[in-house]
């Protein structure tokens, strides 16, 4: 099992991060592009990531801005979060070497991402969904979107992976389906997510198991709805779910939000027997 942490804003630098993730034993750290500090221009400063990789024996992985929208009906805008992804895969291919020399080769490397919800408009008696109501402008979006990353990606292991967030939406199963018939899209499980959502992507997760590569480790409840908690600290099955995911193979970010979480569910790990 290859466990890794998240960003934490805690941590006021890259360095930061890296030495604590030395420091608990994990193997990686995933970049959230939501921050300020791991924008396009710091993330291809790859020199600069090398560096302090090779000093403190991790890897990377990169999770894509929260608000990436390559739907957006602003042609511009949706350029813009096109393009952003397309000059991350070329810093990420620059930065396999290290998961073959700290990783797993066997494991791609994971970009992670969020489906964008687009905007709804509210009626009296429902609210709609442009994005459901424009379908079809909508789905093209997302065959476009394949295209461009099967052809940047290439023949490098590299893998974008969409996460669970709220809940799926019925429109974005169906993009997502689309998604998934290029070898370069997997599905990333946040179990956390999962729970405070009282499991309702659990049939689709579980319909297309075969298609998890990445997981977001954290401790959740349903009433009241919590994630983001350390290991052991709410009502997960967390056995049950890192079985499935050693059985996939799959990278496990542990996904809470503050240093002292992220120790005690290093700990939870290591009294439960899930660390190897």
């Amino acid at each position: 099992m290859q466990y890794g942490m998240p960003t934490l804003i805690e941590n006021k630098s890259l360095e930061d991060n890296a030495k604590l993730c030395q420091r608990l034993g994990l193997q990686f750290v995933e970049l959230n592009m939501s921050f300020p500090e791991y924008q396009l221009k710091q993330l291809e400063q790859t020199d600069h990531l090398f560096r302090i990789a090779d000093e403190t024996g991790i890897y990377y992985t990169i999770h894509l801005d929260e608000n990436l929208d390559i739907a957006s009906f602003n042609p511009m805008i949706a350029k813009a979060y096109r393009e952003t992804v397309r000059r991350t895969i070329n810093a990420v291919k620059k930065l396999v070497p290290l998961r073959d020399r700290y990783g797993d080769p066997k494991q791609p490397v994971t970009l992670n991402m969020h489906m964008n919800h687009g905007i709804n408009v509210t009626l009296p008696d429902r609210i709609i969904p442009l994005y459901e109501r424009d379908m079809d402008t909508y789905l093209k979006s997302f065959i476009a979107f394949r295209s461009m990353c099967d052809e940047w990606i290439g023949n490098d292991e590299i893998m974008i992976a969409v996460e669970n967030t709220d809940g799926f939406r019925d429109y974005e199963k169906r993009a997502i389906e689309l998604l998934l018939e290029s070898p370069h899209f997997g599905l990333t499980w946040d179990i956390g997510h999962s729970k405070a959502t009282h499991e309702k992507d659990l049939p689709y997760l579980m319909e297309h198991q075969d298609h998890l590569y990445h997981f977001h480790i954290h401790d959740g409840t349903e009433d009241p709805p919590k994630n983001h908690q350390a290991l052991g600290d709410g009502t997960i099955d967390l056995k049950e779910r890192l079985e499935l995911a050693k059985r996939r193979n799959a990278r496990c970010v542990l996904e809470t939000k503050t240093i002292a979480a992220l120790q005690k569910s290093v700990a939870w790990l290591h009294d439960n027997g899930m660390w190897e």
